[in-house]
């Protein structure tokens, strides 16, 4: 029986959407989708359409009738959630709204997802993905810098508005349980998108300067490396840090690449630190890059993964659709979950995005037909908290995790009222504590917001678990604890003799959670690495960029954007079932399985009918013209997506020039035929016009258009200001910090960051002493263990 097993959902979503609902359903919930009778989708749509809504059950109901109303309103009385992305105001015009359904059943959730939120001055924007990958930020960090700034060719915004859906509908959820109120959740396709920016998302107020695009490069704040490299038939995603350095010279020498004395010649293990902390170096960071690149292009894909598995170096391949497929460790994971797309047609579908023993997710064969839905009673509420409790409040978190998809999950449940104790080293300390961008631009490991944006609202321990003193600290927090969170190669907690066994013994109803690239077992498990390199090995370095250069993007560690809202949903409802049951559960994450539910449509489309999706720029197979234009100022850009022959209409009008008005562009057919002049054409008649006030004019005209933004641009936005989305905190060392905010507003509530990020071992006597309730001498006893 699955975690959410008592709940019920009712999804009005179309498939821009369908998947927030869809991880409930995964997730045990009952899911029925409301549709008009007799329902079937578009030819185009109907393989998104089978992906996203397997497992649903199916309604037919006219909601223009009173009889369908009536019977909806019925559905509602027993309903636990409700989905919808028909956009601000729409459904409350129909008399559908939450006010209307809140007012049926109290204790509904109702969560509402659009493109900038429910209100604002950008509420009623044209959004497609082109123009909310403009305006949220990613396409300005993703491509070349001779070239125009591009979106994942494959639609990513609205997926990822979908995911935060659940997560925003399971905050939710925790609230209306503690309190016994119904809420409204208002999710915002750009705030979601924001977040894909990472160590990007407000670099301009701590350092000074935008990132900018820089292919596939990662940007540290003072230094750039390479992640894309040559191989023999491809390219492969592998960071030219200590880890990769130290073991793969021995390599490099082996095979005449570089002189046997550069073997002792350097502190390899530390390379990249020194580079980034400015220290002295013995052989040049781009002599290093340039000698590691010849040494790589000797080598198939195939061969790098092996000797990277063989030698713990993390080469990932950049992998096509077909690979994916064929990908033998998914294979001996079990992932794939068979899917009837149409009678007699059974493909492979991406299957669990987390593996959880307490209850695993569940994933429909097929489609299921229009049927009635049987009749449930309301459910009792718990509540009798007062309005103003936080939804994790008492909750008590180890968080043994690093880098980014680990802390991400803890920052939720730390900002949503969770006390999270963030257990870490100084020896080595956390990646994002070494990497940018630093404030002011000064280097130090309490100086990065790459690391600030991701632990919010947490406390730190400093803690050496190299040491039996160290490792007995952080038995006694997994005994504290209600959730323990580690993100560390396979293997390494059971090591530390802190695996789950281990911890169940000490805390036998204990949730604990171990997300990692490629999953605990399977041929790839050892792999580690970062989100960088499950971008690569899930397929979005090669549908990133232009079809006739290496993969552009996406920037930075891309699925660290994604798995993390796929594991907190999961966590959450562990932690519902745990509050229900008093039992607790083992969650392990793939982040590659969970980031495939974003290529999902993709992966069931190639088995259908061979298309191999690949990097095409910004062009779209419906609409055009379709891309980014240059506007007045240094490399700014604004994004123009035609939607269909009435909306080139209207931006002929505002062009108002004869070339536009052609009889020959008067159809997609004919605009595609003649891309080049139109996208020519286009760009000279956009360049030297202001880009907001373009943006706004196109908009006011029913154009689909949106000023692509940066940090600096994204921090003044005011769609973002009237959210208040961004929680200005005093940081210890870092001053005022503007830190980023959550992606959903819940009402009668305020969502965090409640504190700022925690300075290394700030906290590490605070824990010690009030937390744990050791006596000073039993602290004296155990301080070889601390730092």
């Amino acid at each position: 029986m699955g975690m959410l097993s008592p709940y019920r959902v009712l999804d009005l979503t179309d498939e821009r959407a369908a998947l927030g609902p869809m991880m409930l359903a995964n997730l045990g919930a009952e899911v029925i989708r409301i549709e008009p009778p007799g329902f079937e989708p578009e030819p185009g749509n109907a393989l998104r359409y089978a992906v996203y809504n397997r497992g649903k059950q199916r309604v037919g109901l006219d909601l223009d009738t009173e009889e369908g109303r009536n019977r909806f309103f019925d559905l509602v009385r027993g309903a636990d959630f409700v989905f919808e992305n028909a956009g601000p105001g729409a459904m409350a015009a129909r008399g559908l709204g939450h006010e209307v359904l809140l007012g049926i059943n109290p204790r509904l959730v109702y969560v509402a997802l659009s493109p900038f939120g429910q209100d604002g001055p950008y509420a009623d924007f044209r959004a497609p993905d082109l123009v909310l990958a403009a305006m949220g930020g990613m396409m300005a960090l993703n491509g070349d810098p001779d070239r125009p700034p591009v979106r994942v060719t494959v639609p990513q915004c609205w997926l990822h508005g979908a995911a935060e859906s659940a997560v925003g509908a399971m905050v939710a959820h925790h609230l209306r349980e503690r309190t016994g109120v119904g809420r409204f959740v208002d999710v915002s396709v750009q705030a979601a998108v924001f977040w894909t920016g990472l160590q990007a998302m407000i670099a301009h107020a701590i350092q000074g300067r935008d990132f900018e695009r820089a292919g596939t490069a990662l940007q540290l704040g003072t230094i750039t490396l390479p992640m894309v490299y040559r191989a023999k038939d491809g390219e492969v995603v592998v960071l030219g840090n200590g880890a990769t350095l130290k073991p793969m010279m021995a390599w490099l020498v082996r095979d005449g690449i570089v002189p046997e004395e550069w073997l002792e010649g350097e502190e390899w293990a530390r390379y990249d630190v020194k580079v980034l902390a400015g220290e002295p170096l013995k052989y040049g960071y781009e002599e290093v890059l340039e000698k590691l690149q010849q040494w790589i292009e000797t080598r198939t894909k195939k061969e790098l993964l092996e000797i990277g598995l063989a030698s713990g170096v993390t080469f990932a391949p950049v992998t096509t659709v077909p690979e994916i497929l064929d990908f033998v460790h998914l294979q001996v994971r079990e992932y794939w979950r068979d899917l009837e797309v149409r009678p007699g047609v059974v493909v492979k579908a991406p299957g669990p995005w987390v593996r959880a023993m307490c209850g695993p997710l569940e994933f429909g064969s097929k489609v299921e037909p229009q049927g009635e839905p049987p009749p449930r009673e309301p459910r009792q509420v718990p509540g009798g908290e007062p309005e103003g409790t936080l939804p994790f409040a008492g909750l008590k978190v180890a968080d043994f995790s690093w880098i980014g998809v680990g802390p991400i999950t803890g920052k939720y449940l730390a900002d949503h009222g969770a006390d999270v104790i963030r257990i870490e080293t100084s020896n080595p300390p956390d990646r994002l504590r070494v990497g940018g961008p630093f404030k002011d631009g000064v280097f130090g490991p309490n100086r990065s917001q790459f690391f600030g944006a991701f632990n919010t609202s947490k406390r730190s321990i400093a803690l050496n678990l190299k040491t039996e003193e160290g490792r007995e600290i952080a038995r006694k927090l997994i005994a504290w604890a209600d959730v323990v969170l580690e993100s560390f190669t396979p293997g390494t907690m059971a090591d530390l003799g802190l695996d789950y066994e281990a911890a169940k013994a000490l805390n036998p109803d204990v949730i604990y959670v171990s997300t990692c690239l490629m999953g605990q077992t399977g041929p790839g498990a050892k792999l580690a690495g970062y989100g960088n390199h499950a971008a690569a090995i899930s397929g979005f370095y090669e549908v990133t960029g232009w079809d006739d250069r290496p993969p552009s993007g996406p920037f930075t560690a891309y699925t660290d954007t994604i798995a993390p809202r796929f594991l907190a949903t999961s966590v959450m409802a562990a932690i519902d079932r745990w509050k229900r049951t008093g039992e607790g559960c083992r969650i392990e994450q793939a982040q590659m399985e969970a980031a495939l539910h974003f290529l999902a449509t993709e992966l069931v489309e190639y088995q259908v009918n061979g298309r191999v999706p690949r990097r095409a720029g910004n062009e779209d197979r419906e609409m055009a013209p379709h891309g980014a234009y240059p506007v007045a100022g240094h490399d700014e850009w604004i994004a123009i997506a035609v939607e269909d022959d009435a909306m080139w209409e209207r931006l002929a009008g505002v062009i108002g020039e004869a070339w536009a008005a052609a009889p020959a562009l008067k159809t997609a057919d004919g605009r595609r035929a003649r891309k080049e002049e139109v996208d020519a054409k286009l760009a000279a008649w956009t360049a030297g016009q202001d880009g907001l006030d373009l943006m706004r004019r196109l908009q006011a005209a029913g154009v689909a258009a949106g000023f692509v933004q940066r940090s600096s641009d994204l921090l003044c936005d005011p769609q973002l200001a009237h959210r208040e989305f961004f929680h200005p905190l005093v940081h210890p060392e870092m001053g005022e910090v503007p830190y980023e905010g959550h992606q959903f507003i819940v009402s009668g509530y305020r969502s965090g960051p409640r504190r700022p990020a925690p300075c290394l071992g700030e906290h590490s006597m605070e824990v010690l002493l009030e937390v744990l309730g050791l006596e000073a001498d039993e602290v004296a006893r155990l301080a070889a263990g601390i730092g």
